[in-house]
């Protein structure tokens, strides 16, 4: 039996001497205690070393995808072929199966082969000669750098840590700056105020201090490359009646020195932001054209690389940046926050404040996919991001222009909009909403007491119980008859309503009567 044996360094084959011990595969491993022992049970017949890292890496690969590579068919045809009766012994069933079919030579794989694969990995120094043991561990620690990269299809291109510090650094420059250019407008305007008003920016103002010095060589400079006519000539203006103090020499040096560092470093800041575009169009396109490359470093800066920003979700990738406020919003049981460092993006700076939120969770799920399409994906267009940016746009669009809707169908005819048409009405003023009488007439007696009440001055407010008793008595016997009257139905004959209305009238009478004595009583 043969066994084929794959090293970092080349291919081996050995030969079995005694196959009987195979059969104790327990206690295979005690005939590979010691190197003597271990050479009565097998042989090295030949040793196929390779000859550089990529004929390794090129053969490793074939073994791990169970194919048959050059280099190994090479060796099978000139060591195995010549013993075809005898069988090979295999660690991988896979490649047995392909070898086997190419070359129509028997191949082994059992428990008792995998044992003693491993027996003869743990003597392989003493077992393969004229290989040291320095020279198989560097072999082995290459193919091991070279496989890794292989299946990952590593590129130094693809370095996010470059961005994680080129973002930093910018961040850290630009505090600078502001601080060097705020201590030189406060320094300089001791001697010359007037020239911070009339020169807004920073890099412009350094450049004039710089050239300029003194304010008395203002009339001297030349700051044509620098500003425009116009504001040249107000300064030419404000120096001449300038109200700063004076300043030394030694002052004007030291402030120079300070100008030619901001203008230093603003001239590295451009040259790290172009950098920095650079690297973020070759690591993460489609993210760069979604959000910004500003907006994605920071993204992948905050995630720590961009393989782990590509394991967070959308909502995550949302709010990525305003942990303390979610946390806050989630402890008092308030609103969690919308946007994180997704806010600063152009596609969410340029919507309404209603419509904020959004636009910044659909930019949010787009951007996940962008992240993880360059993350994990093989191409390095930016096709899809900008597919999904023009998308987003769309829906802005709409969302900028919501009353306005395509409509079809029944819903087309129920949007119709009738025509105006101007409708004159003349009315007549009805003067009976006027008069506060009732509709209802009233009996005549409580016409009369309220007749009675207005014409007679009442002084004491108190009355006597018993008129009162009275009255009421009285209003009582008026509601029944009343109510009586009314039933009485409408299809009797004239005679009989003509009794009626006299045998009506007389009770009104007889209750008028004892309502004036009632009166007359309590007057008197």
């Amino acid at each position: 039996m043969l066994v084929l044996f794959e090293t970092a360094a080349g291919y081996a084959i050995f030969k079995v001497l005694n196959e009987s011990k195979l059969q104790q595969v327990d206690s295979l491993y005690k005939e590979f205690e010691t190197p003597e022992k271990a050479n009565k049970i097998v042989k090295l017949k030949h040793f196929e070393k390779f000859q550089d890292t990529t004929e390794a890496l090129a053969a490793a690969t074939a073994l791990v995808e169970g194919k048959l590579g050059k280099s190994l068919k090479k060796v099978l045809k000139k060591v195995v072929a010549k013993e075809a009766h005898e069988q090979l012994a295999i660690s991988d069933a896979k490649l047995g199966g392909v070898i086997k079919e190419k070359l129509d030579l028997s191949c082994v794989h059992s428990p008792a082969v995998a044992e003693l694969m491993r027996c003869i990995r743990g003597q392989m120094e003493s077992l393969i000669t004229g290989l040291p043991p320095r020279e198989m561990s560097a072999m082995s620690l290459g193919l091991a750098h070279s496989l890794s990269r292989y299946k990952l299809k590593f590129s130094p291109d693809k370095v996010d840590t470059m961005i994680v510090q080129a973002i930093s650094l910018l961040d850290d420059l630009d505090k600078e700056l502001n601080n060097y250019i705020m201590r030189c407008r406060e320094w300089y305007g001791w001697h010359f105020p007037e020239l911070g008003k009339v020169i807004t920016d920073n890099l412009a103002y350094c450049k004039s201090v710089r050239k300029i010095g003194d304010r008395t060589n203002v009339a001297s400079s030349d700051l044509s490359d620098i500003l425009p006519e116009e504001i040249e000539a107000e300064v030419k203006l404000a120096a001449e009646i300038s109200m700063g103090t004076e300043v030394s020499e030694e002052d004007i040096g030291n402030i120079r020195h300070l100008c030619d560092q901001v203008v230093e470093i603003s001239e590295y800041r451009a040259q790290l932001y172009d950098y920095l575009k650079n690297r973020m169009m070759a690591i993460a396109p489609n993210l760069t054209v979604m959000v910004g490359e500003l907006v994605g470093a920071r993204l992948i800066s905050h995630a720590g690389s961009l393989l782990n920003l590509a394991k967070h979700p959308a909502s995550t990738v949302q709010i990525l940046g305003a942990e303390k406020a979610l946390f806050r919003a989630l402890k008092t049981r308030k609103d969690t926050p919308k946007y994180g460092l997704i806010y600063h993006a152009s596609l969410v700076g340029q919507t309404t404040a209603k419509n904020k939120g959004k636009i910044s969770r659909m930019l949010a799920a787009k951007a996940a996919l962008a992240i993880r399409y360059d993350a994990l994906g093989e191409d390095t267009n930016a096709e899809m991001g900008a597919e999904n940016r023009a998308k987003l746009e769309a829906r802005l669009r709409q969302l900028e222009d919501k009353g306005i809707r395509r409509i079809s169908g029944t819903g087309k005819a129920m949007a119709k909009v009738e025509k105006y048409q101007h409708k004159s009405e003349v009315r007549i003023y009805d003067p009976s909403g006027d008069s506060t009488i009732p509709s209802t007439s009233k009996k005549r007696k409580f016409e009369e007491v309220e007749e009675e009440d207005a014409t007679e001055p009442t002084t004491s407010a108190v009355k006597p119980k018993k008129a009162k008793r009275e009255l009421v008595i009285e209003e009582e016997e008026q509601a029944e008859t009343s109510a009586a009257a009314e039933e009485t139905p409408k299809k009797k004959k004239k005679k009989k309503d003509k009794k009626a209305e006299e045998e009506m009238e007389e009770p009104k009478e007889e209750e008028v009567v004892a309502v004036t004595e009632v009166r007359w009583k309590l007057k008197f």
